[in-house]
């Protein structure tokens, strides 16, 4: 289905701010459809004023819909609907008298215009599906009152509020709770719904007849006086403003909508929602977000002292075979505690793995060749799971501190580079293992390969059999931990090449 930015590039002549406020509109017709019980479609005229395209679609939540197919992207030529010719032409709000009939379905419909600055860009076609029509109810008439009023405010350019910020995904709808207000902030109709949100919150009597504004600060506990001015103001619906009361244990989201069918204030429409169990739920994620990271840092700490009692005890050694075992468990200890200390600053346990390598890549160099190696990385290990963070970031310190042990003398130089490569293939082929993730293909690979210009790899040595603990802790971590391969080969131009491709999921 094309988009409404599309299908008006493609068929119109409108302006970007022309573009913006229909985004905006349509971004708040939901709650017109819903009082309404009514769909709704945009139409918009096309550049060469012979036919009209419709841009954007709306179904109703309280109602049954009177388009059982997609609208969005038809062309209707001028004269085939006169409502939307009325009211384009007019600038006016268009009603039928006699409903049409849309497959034995009797549908009531109107045109409302939309005004944007003194000019009209569109119209909205409400249609109502009449074949459960029945004596409407209180609530109803206030639905149907209300939808009136937000349909004057379109045609004369007043509504949607181009300054209100409202996070519509959070925002109340029309089911959750409507309260309606005349002129002084006093409470008309409030539906069902709307009474037992406030009573969450410590209401004990109707709210029919009191200020909103007063009563709900009544309802909050004592507070600054600004405060308490502030949500009076903002409950008694005097400008379009969204927020939450919290009281009793409730919580309850307020958003006000004022009224002004013919430019001045008539009232107010007050859409809540309890959303008490959801802030509860959202308490709890944040308290366990928390405390995971806490534990995190913790971890970190204890690492950092075993590291530091591994030093202490390194420098009494008088063994250089000890103290140069005790400096490769420092190393080791210390690559897992950057893994810890990153996790414990994120707010999941996903973790940008580039600033690890890094500090891994800069720490195996300065404790081992006192900066005579250089070293750099390129590419991006992009994001990844503590899962394989941890494993990956001992696997990388062993890769790195072979290289720099192997590769060159104790008074040589050189270059060591550390390059990642995401792809959606397997990019060396080696071979993956069948059973990797129950069978199923992980979503990306991971290629890593550290390179240096060093002496190279002894004549007849296995990189899958031999080598000391440190490639014995890459093999096993690779393909046991992680799912991956290992291989180590001679780099073109002298030196040595290790490769490593992980599955990431």
């Amino acid at each position: 289905m094309p988009s409404l930015n599309e299908l008006v590039r493609r068929h119109t002549t409108l302006t970007g701010a022309d573009v913006e406020w229909l985004h905006l509109l349509v971004s708040e017709w939901q709650l017109l459809s819903d009082l309404s019980f009514a769909d709704l479609v945009l139409w918009i005229p096309t550049w060469d004023g012979i036919r009209y395209v419709s841009v954007a679609q709306m179904r109703p939540n309280t109602g049954p819909t009177s388009y059982h197919d997609d609208m969005v992207g038809h062309l209707v030529p001028r004269g085939r609907r006169p409502l939307l010719d009325a009211a384009f032409d007019e600038g006016r709000i268009v009603r039928e008298g006699d409903p049409e009939w849309r497959e034995e379905v009797p549908v009531r419909v109107e045109s409302i215009p939309v005004r944007r600055e003194g000019r009209v860009l569109g119209v909205i076609a409400r249609n109502t599906n009449l074949l459960t029509v029945r004596t409407p109810s209180r609530l109803e008439l206030t639905y149907l009152q209300s939808a009136s009023d937000l349909a004057q405010m379109i045609a004369a350019g007043t509504f949607p509020y181009p300054g209100e910020q409202v996070d519509m995904d959070a925002a109340p709808r029309v089911g959750d709770g409507l309260i309606r207000l005349d002129v002084d902030g006093v409470v008309t109709y409030a539906s069902p719904n709307a009474l037992s949100a406030y009573h969450r919150i410590g209401l004990s009597t109707d709210l029919v007849g009191s200020h909103l504004g007063r009563t709900t600060a009544e309802l909050v506990p004592p507070s600054r006086g600004a405060v308490h001015e502030a949500l009076v103001k903002m409950a008694s619906g005097w400008a379009p403003r969204q927020t939450e009361v919290e009281a009793q244990g409730g919580v309850v989201t307020l958003r006000t909508i004022p009224l002004k069918p013919k430019g001045q204030l008539t009232g107010s429409l007050v859409l809540c929602r309890d959303v008490t169990e959801l802030r509860r739920r959202d308490r709890e994620l944040m308290t366990k977000d928390a405390t995971i990271r806490e534990i995190h840092h913790r971890v970190k700490n204890n690492l950092q002292t075993v590291a530091a009692l591994l030093r202490l005890q390194s420098r009494r050694m008088d063994s250089d075979a000890g103290r140069a075992a005790l400096d490769e468990a420092v190393r080791r200890v210390g690559s897992i505690a950057i893994v810890h200390e990153t996790l414990s600053q994120a707010l999941d346990e996903q973790v940008a793995f580039d600033e690890i390598a890094d500090r891994v890549l800069a720490m195996c160099v300065e404790l081992s060749q006192d900066g005579r190696v250089v070293a750099r990385r390129t590419g991006s290990f992009g994001i990844l799971s503590a899962e394989i963070s941890t494993p990956l970031a001992m696997i990388l310190t062993e890769v790195l501190q072979n290289a720099l042990e192997h590769a060159f003398g104790p008074s040589a130089s050189g270059n060591l580079e550390v390059s990642a490569l995401r792809g959606r293939a397997p990019a060396t082929g080696m071979g993956w293992s069948d059973s990797w993730n129950g069978g199923a293909k992980p979503d990306e690979y991971l290629l890593i390969t550290v390179q240096d210009d060093g002496k190279g790899v002894p004549e007849g040595f296995d990189p899958q059999q031999g080598g000391n603990l440190g490639l014995q802790i890459v093999r096993t971590l690779v393909t046991g931990e992680l799912g991956g391969t290992f291989d180590m080969v001679a780099a073109p131009g002298g030196g040595t090449k290790v490769v490593l491709e992980i599955p990431v999921p």
